[in-house]
């Protein structure tokens, strides 16, 4: 965490979904904190050191706290699980000041589209649009209604004629038919989606034609696998070289450069794996890497000098590696 990093108190725990509990984060001195859009997240130091990066779910215009929501992953690297496990109310946490990587632009009307705990910068985009009285609708696909985060609000009066709720109780056959909602735009309509790798790998090929150009179709990933869910291209193998030992390795579909190397023994920095924290950026000595994080300015983007290896990856069939 930097210097400009917030001590914050943890003012209530709340069960938001099966598995799923939200986190209300407050000034111990009291007063407000700072600022922060629709579409921010904040970066959390959780018991025992690790970092993870959590979606700010409640009203921008709120400053007096800041809400996350974090589903618990049996299988995750054990971020979930500290907080679910190990933070108590009245425990205090590190955070960074918000971050906005996935911010919410002007339109004329919003489509939003959600899959389990993606629903969490949604919510927040959702808040900020009802207060101020523009035209959106969420669809927010879960499993059933005990894992749907956030139920009772979003059934309420105040949201219930702007989302619907759709349970698939994980029945492929009755998922969202994303091609038939997405077949036609509004005219001036944005769409925004966050969300597991399938769900997101459906609304681009849902989208994927002229009535949506990309720039009015955004995605929020919380991993690997979903920020190559929403490339444009389709993964292909190339090689990694190391120049400090002349090694080279084969990177296939669906692995990571930073997974090839930690199987060849090499130790690389990494928190966050999602490319949103920095953690593992790596200078690239030669070949053109196509970058899919949210962390690199675009300046940095274009000297094409430097990468996040836990999710980009390479336009050249060949990287070379200051490793």
């Amino acid at each position: 965490m930097s210097q400009d990093s917030l001590r914050l108190r943890v003012q209530r725990i709340a069960p938001e979904a099966e598995g799923i509990l939200s986190y209300e984060l407050v000034s111990p001195e009291g007063g407000a904190l700072p600022a922060f859009e629709a579409g921010a997240h904040l970066d959390v130091q959780v018991p025992g050191g690790l970092t993870r990066q959590y979606s700010l779910c409640n009203d921008p215009a709120e400053t007096h706290r800041y809400v996350i929501a974090v589903q618990k992953d049996a299988g995750g690297r054990g971020g979930s699980r500290a907080m679910h496990e190990q933070v108590r109310e009245g425990d205090e946490l590190t955070v960074s000041p918000p971050r906005c990587s996935f911010p919410l632009l002007y339109a004329r009307g919003y489509v939003l589209v959600a899959g389990g705990i993606g629903i969490t910068p949604l919510l927040s985009m959702a808040r900020a649009l009802q207060r101020q009285d523009a035209p959106w609708h969420l669809h927010y696909c879960t499993r059933s209604p005990e894992r749907t985060a956030f139920r009772e609000l979003l059934t309420s009066p105040a949201f219930a004629h702007n989302v619907t709720l759709h349970h698939d109780n994980g029945d492929p056959a009755q998922q969202l038919d994303m091609k038939a909602l997405l077949t036609r735009r509004s005219g001036g309509h944005r769409l925004y989606c966050c969300g597991p790798a399938p769900l997101m790998r459906a609304v681009r090929e849902a989208t994927n034609h002229h009535e949506w150009p990309r720039e009015k179709v955004h995605f929020e990933a919380f991993s690997a696998e979903g920020v190559g869910a929403v490339g444009a291209q389709a993964d292909i193998e190339f090689e990694v070289v190391v120049r400090s030992s002349g090694a080279s390795y084969a990177v296939p579909p669906g692995s990571t450069v930073l997974q090839v190397l930690r199987q060849n023994g090499l130790r690389v920095p990494s928190d966050c794996e999602a490319g949103t924290c920095g953690a593992c950026i790596t200078r690239v000595l030669d070949g053109e890497p196509e970058h899919r994080d949210t962390f690199l300015p675009e300046a940095q983007r274009a000297a094409r000098c430097n990468m996040m290896v836990c999710v980009s990856r390479a336009r050249s069939r060949q990287l070379v590696l200051d490793l």
